[in-house]
């Protein structure tokens, strides 16, 4: 076993492989970060780490000379890529070769075979394994592209040869929307990958996204530890994932198994891998081999007791695989959730910003950050893996379901409610799920709805909290601890004991409340009538609430002039308002389009003086290693176009103004 290894990745993978590399088997770890990730959580806990360029992916993380020249200066003797960035990426592979260092990963041959999606597929075809219908060749003129999409039949799915993770993907369900979603596509995919090669499949309704881990060794052994379920998606990047799959025949299981090594033998395959499938009305289709450890390995290692990372290591070394097929069992059931910080209210827009609260549960929890780090523009937007266990998968989801509901997180607009709903819907619970299931019950597990009445009187309740403990400390060191200025019971000098308060959710809604004191208890006045009320300090520092017959445990965050509370199984976020002014104007004037997050400017597809549509897009943002349409809000008139392709610009810039269409 090598002594020394180079983590090449930053985040919750680069701690993730910390954790075994240092903690468990005792290795000498290095890590290598931007300027973006000099006090990343990663950085700290690496025995030494190195600088390796500015925060952009391309000068720091994928530039390989540097990661080579941090590995030469540090002595490692190995280099573990994590995922993304160069994991897949053969040539790194080989150079970490030629440079004497241990790649942990397959061969540059096996990389290199499974990159291009179109030699997976013809591989796979030889090797008997079944595939989507589709083009898979290397002409790629967009006359040629668009005949075999009309061959295929719509809808069809443009997915990027060289890549994966949702990225130059783009499904298209007619003729008159091929070539914008082709464009999108090879512009996304040259971004993400250096290649805007891209291959084009039927896209199947209802399909459910299962994959099977599984792993080879340099003695010619190759096995699977069972399947994963990631079917719940949203823009083709995966949310949720579970092991073993629910309600899967055990026949198909078996079969998807079998397939799965006899893909890893077609490539002599060695190390970490993963075979996905598209399954579809009781038939499953190979998609993609991701030859790298996947995001999701976590809820594999729970089911089976084993250390993936670990397995990594030990056959990168050399040695053969820790269990043979028949040695290798499955005990109970794991879930997955992805916490982002991102907007399901707009798409899944990432949101980024720093973050003044970061709390996690007890369950096993993968993160890269902690309260302070600032989620950027340049990286993924994943805060954490939140991963529960049970005997059975009813056993898993509630504990899910308790996991999440103690995350507290503050400054960034994250999934969390959206991870809340979908684990609390019953038609997840019953483990009815495709590739569709986020769309297809969005309204439910996305729609913001105005806040209840309980909602509003819990906020109320903890800013009545908050000031009764600043009066509190105020009054033990105060001179005259019974002032009436020390007191919380609203009393006023020849006036009634009320206090009028107003909010304002995220979506620009106004509701006003009136908090009537009573001594110690109150009563509050809430859009649907007045209701008796209690709150104190309970445990973990949530509060007691009592609301008329009710009485019940609400978490509470401050954050700035907002208040975030968990009532039921929903975060409400309400900002404070001045009660005595009016609802003021939207923060976008009319006609202005300005950028939703800090980005760069990926493509302009108007000019001034051009007519739109509603609906139409004019420009493209590329943030979070995604491309981001920028569309009319209404008719009109391009009036000025404030930035250039290329141009980085700062959340809420104007970009592009527009005017009334005459008439």
């Amino acid at each position: 076993m090598f002594r020394s290894l180079l983590i090449a990745n930053r985040g919750e993978i680069a701690c993730r492989v910390l954790r075994t590399a240092k903690y468990g088997m005792g290795l000498r770890t290095i890590a290598v970060y931007s300027d973006a990730d000099a006090g990343a959580l990663h950085v700290k806990h690496a025995d030494m780490a190195v600088r390796i360029g500015p925060a952009p992916a391309r000068e720091s993380y994928l530039n390989i000379e540097r990661i080579l020249a941090a590995a030469r200066e540090t002595g490692a003797e190995a280099i573990h890529p994590g995922y993304g960035f160069l994991s897949e990426n053969a040539d790194f592979a080989e150079a970490c070769a030629a440079a004497g260092l241990i790649f942990v990963g397959p061969p540059p041959a096996a990389i290199r075979a499974m990159g291009s999606k179109s030699e997976a597929k013809a591989i796979m075809a030889k090797a008997g394994v079944p595939l989507v219908p589709g083009y898979h060749g290397g002409a790629q003129a967009t006359a040629q592209l668009a005949k075999e999409a009309g061959k295929i039949g719509y809808p069809v799915l443009i997915k990027a040869s060289a890549g994966g993770g949702g990225k130059g993907m783009r499904r298209v369900d007619s003729a008159d929307q091929f070539q914008h979603a082709l464009d999108a596509a090879k512009r996304e995919a040259a971004a993400a990958f250096g290649d805007d090669r891209v291959l084009i499949e039927k896209y199947l309704t209802r399909p459910r996204h299962v994959e099977v881990q599984v792993f080879g060794d340099t003695q010619g052994h190759v096995v699977h530890l069972f399947e994963r379920d990631c079917s719940v998606q949203r823009r083709h990047q995966k949310v949720v994932e579970e092991a073993p799959a629910p309600d899967l025949d055990p026949k198909l299981r078996e079969e998807m198994g079998a397939a799965a090594v006899a893909a890893a033998r077609a490539i002599g395959y060695v190390g970490a891998g993963t075979v996905e499938f598209i399954l579809e009305d009781g038939a499953f289709h190979f998609m993609e081999m991701n030859t790298r450890l996947q995001v999701e390995h976590p809820v594999t290692e729970m089911i089976t007791g084993y250390d993936l990372v670990e397995w990594q290591l030990k056959v990168a070394a050399g040695e053969p695989l820790p269990a043979l097929q028949e040695e290798i069992e499955a005990r109970g059931h794991a879930i997955e959730v992805r916490l982002y910080a991102e907007d399901p209210a707009r798409d899944f827009l990432p949101t980024g910003g720093k973050l003044t609260h970061l709390a996690l549960p007890d369950d096993r929890v993968e993160t890269g950050v902690r309260t302070g780090d600032v989620i950027g523009v340049h990286y993924d937007p994943m805060i954490a893996k939140v991963i529960s266990w049970g005997e059975d998968r009813p056993a898993a989801l509630r504990r899910l379901r308790a996991a999440l509901a103690e995350c507290r997180i503050g400054g960034v607009t994250t999934n969390l409610n959206l991870l809340l709903a979908i684990a609390s819907h019953p038609e997840f619970a019953a483990g009815a799920v495709d590739t569709g299931f986020i769309e297809r019950h969005r309204d439910a597990l996305v729609g913001a709805g105005a806040p209840s009445d309980e909602a509003l009187a819990v906020v109320a309740l903890a800013l009545i909290q908050e000031r009764r403990e600043t009066a509190e400390r105020d009054a033990c060191t105060s001179g005259d601890p019974c002032s009436p200025w020390t007191q919380v019971t609203g009393w006023r000098l020849n006036g009634e004991a009320r206090r009028p308060l107003a909010f304002q959710d995220p979506s620009g809604r106004r509701f006003e409340v009136m908090v009537h004191f009573h001594g110690d208890r109150f009563v509050i006045d809430l859009p649907g009538g007045a209701v008796e009320a209690d709150v104190s300090r309970g445990v973990n520092g949530a509060l007691a609430v009592h609301l008329g017959p009710h009485r019940f445990s609400a978490p509470a965050l401050r954050d700035g002039e907002a208040v975030s509370v968990l009532v039921g199984e929903r975060w409400w976020r309400l900002t404070i308002l001045d009660p005595l002014v009016g609802a003021g104007e939207g923060a976008a004037g009319a006609g202005r389009l300005t950028a939703p997050m800090p980005g760069r400017i990926a493509a302009i597809a108007v000019r001034p003086g051009d007519k739109v549509v509603r609906g139409a897009t004019l420009m493209a943002l590329e943030a979070m290693k995604m491309e981001h349409a920028i569309t009319a809000p209404a008719d009109g008139v391009v009036a000025a176009i404030n930035y250039a392709v290329g141009d980085l610009v700062e959340d809420g810039a104007e970009l592009i103004r527009l005017q009334a269409a005459e008439g």
